[in-house]
């Protein structure tokens, strides 16, 4: 492929995702609400709002891009209103994933675990089993993990109407060198959302590559975590510690993750290779696309 186009390519991980495709492709579009630049010949910055479907088409059918990467999003539900969060983020995958299908362009986008309803309910239920995977029940207490369940619904909704692929990554907490905010996390503040998952921002950048160079069939959701937790001891002792109890049905061994990314590393031959015990403190060089 020589050409893949980006929503939400100035944020805060959209700008590692750029950048790693951009020594990648021929032709990196970065789309986002703001204004950028990139130093990278090959990375053409264009400003657009996602809920209009009118510039959404526009760009797409423009560039005609062989991938789009779905990365634009309000990223949680705090900060704005409910209904704005639910539906910039409905609205804005819609009209991405509808002119990508149209262009039969495949498409990597950006659902969330917060689909599963955990790190936002008002009281974090204790899952059906662990480690979760990608069949456990979606339940979210909060607009924007419905949102990622609607787009999710969306994409199931593209790969019947056209003949491309879609894959839903659900990202665990994003954490990024030299800043990993969860190692100062104080689950009393407000719970503990994803079972002391997370994954390194590098690692969502080469996962999204891999999805783009996968041969996949349809929808696949995949959720992509670190192999371990970041509370530096065993999953099932955080369990206890927290809940007082942990699920009947438990297959996890000393601090593997409670999310699993077994399915992400089976169909895109992909593995996490960033650990907080190094990355909390590492002096990486970021990307070299910014917003103005």
């Amino acid at each position: 492929m020589s050409t893949v186009l980006v929503t939400g390519g100035l944020g805060g991980s959209g700008r590692w995702i750029v950048d790693r495709l951009a020594a990648e492709y021929e032709e990196v579009v970065c789309v986002d609400r703001v204004r950028g630049e990139s130093g990278h010949r090959n990375v053409d910055v264009r400003q657009a709002d996602l809920t209009d479907r009118g510039e959404v088409f526009d760009l797409i059918t423009a560039f005609d891009p062989d991938a789009v990467v779905h990365w634009g999003a309000i990223p949680h539900p705090e900060g704005h209103a409910g209904g704005t969060v639910f539906e910039n983020n409905v609205v804005s995958a819609y009209n991405v994933l509808e002119a990508a299908g149209r262009a039969g362009a495949d498409v990597v986008w950006a659902s969330s675990e917060s689909a599963y309803g955990f790190p936002f309910a008002a009281e974090t239920p204790l899952p059906d089993y662990l480690p979760v995977d990608e069949a456990h029940p979606m339940r979210p207490e909060d607009p924007y993990g419905t949102s990622k369940v609607v787009g999710e619904e969306v994409a199931e909704m593209v790969v019947r109407q056209y003949d491309v692929s879609v894959v839903s990554i659900r990202p665990s907490w994003i954490q990024y060198p030299g800043d990993y905010e969860c190692k100062n996390f104080d689950p009393s503040d407000g719970g503990v959302g994803n079972f002391w998952s997370y994954v390194d921002v590098r690692d969502i950048a080469s996962a999204v590559s891999a999805a783009l160079a996968a041969d996949i069939d349809g929808h696949e959701p995949l959720l992509v975590a670190a192999d371990e937790n970041y509370g530096g001891k065993p999953t099932v002792d955080l369990f206890e510690d927290w809940f007082g109890e942990v699920p009947d049905d438990v297959n996890l061994d000393g601090e593997e993750s409670g999310m699993s990314n077994a399915r992400a590393t089976e169909l895109l031959d992909w593995t996490p290779e960033h650990t907080w015990r190094e990355a909390q403190d590492e002096d990486a060089e970021g990307p070299d696309v910014r917003a103005l």
